[in-house]
């Protein structure tokens, strides 16, 4: 069994019916990028992060964003130890590997934009100094659907930082009979290490070298470009929505067992990719649902590769 096989069995254990979704995830983590899942409290987010973090042996950390907290309850600050007279660094939650923010769009743009410098840096400062966070890091926020009491939109820019969005959604009745089972049966949700945390980085280094041929890149960029061309989409994606959508195809093509990326990689990924990232018309927002209508139109009509960009 394949190392992100063994990954998926684990976190399935903790988190039902939700196959596609851990699929998603674990790309977004092979390809090095941050998470967004817009969803309600309680469908899993948390249990999926725990989850993971254990399969790899990696650091975990959740923080619950809201009105008061500050940037320096994030990334941490400096305190002044009384007897040494020498200050000392108390690191804030974002020193892990996997950290989930939750709830971001409940807190102040300042600090929305702070935990979103770190995502983009992957190191914090701190009174003028800067220290690198640990490899892996990768942020999972999530965010409450916009008309939630005590919500506010997270600007287009800070969307775009975001690799993917994902909605966790309800679990079918089958598999919601499954979670009160498994919550009878603790020791059978138990969640197993099966890799360390080189071992995952190796993988990553694995996904980074997954080969793209020249007429899946152009493939890309077509998809890509069609979005700025569109009468109903007031700003297309982004050159950094292009690098996210062939990381993720390359991540996508390591998953399924592949050195190469197909058109099929491409076209599993776009709408996930892409349509958090699109300002749509007449309303001058982000509207998800609108934005992947027009994105499969325009999968549609971007003819891709005809021999598949198969490898050299």
């Amino acid at each position: 069994m394949k190392d992100s096989d063994k990954i998926l069995q684990e976190v399935k254990k903790a988190v039902v019916g939700k196959d596609e979704v851990l699929e998603k995830v674990l790309m977004a983590m092979l390809a090095k990028g941050h998470i967004l899942m817009e969803d309600i409290p309680g469908v899993g987010k948390t249990t999926m992060a725990k989850a993971f973090a254990q399969a790899l042996q990696v650091n975990c950390s959740r923080m619950q964003f809201t009105v008061d907290v500050l940037p320096a309850d994030v990334t941490g600050y400096n305190v002044l130890d009384i007897q040494s007279g020498k200050t000392q660094l108390k690191k804030g939650p974002i020193f892990t590997n996997i950290f989930l923010a939750d709830e971001i769009n409940r807190t102040s743009s300042r600090t929305q934009a702070a935990l979103l410098e770190v995502m983009e840096e992957t190191s914090v400062t701190i009174d003028g100094e800067t220290m690198m966070l640990e490899d892996p890091f990768i942020v999972i926020a999530t965010q409450n659907p916009v008309g939630s009491a005590g919500t506010q939109l997270l600007p287009d820019s800070q969307m775009d930082r975001f690799m993917i969005r994902l909605e966790i959604g309800y679990p079918t009745k089958d598999a919601e009979v499954e979670i009160l089972k498994r919550k009878q049966q603790k020791n059978n949700t138990v969640v197993e290490s099966v890799l360390d945390r080189d071992a995952f980085i190796k993988m990553q280094d694995e996904c980074s070298r997954v080969f793209v041929h020249d007429r899946i890149y152009y493939y890309i960029v077509s998809l890509i470009q069609a979005t700025r061309n569109h009468k109903q989409i007031i700003q297309g994606a982004s050159p950094r929505a292009a690098v996210s959508l062939m990381e993720m195809a390359k991540a996508c093509a390591y998953l399924r067992g592949r050195d190469y990326v197909i058109p099929e990689d491409v076209q599993e990924v776009f709408l996930d990719t892409v349509a958090h990232r699109m300002i749509m018309f007449p309303n001058n927002t982000i509207d998800v649902e609108q934005a992947n209508v027009v994105l499969k139109q325009i999968l549609q009509e971007v003819q891709p590769p005809l021999d598949k960009g198969i490898k050299l």
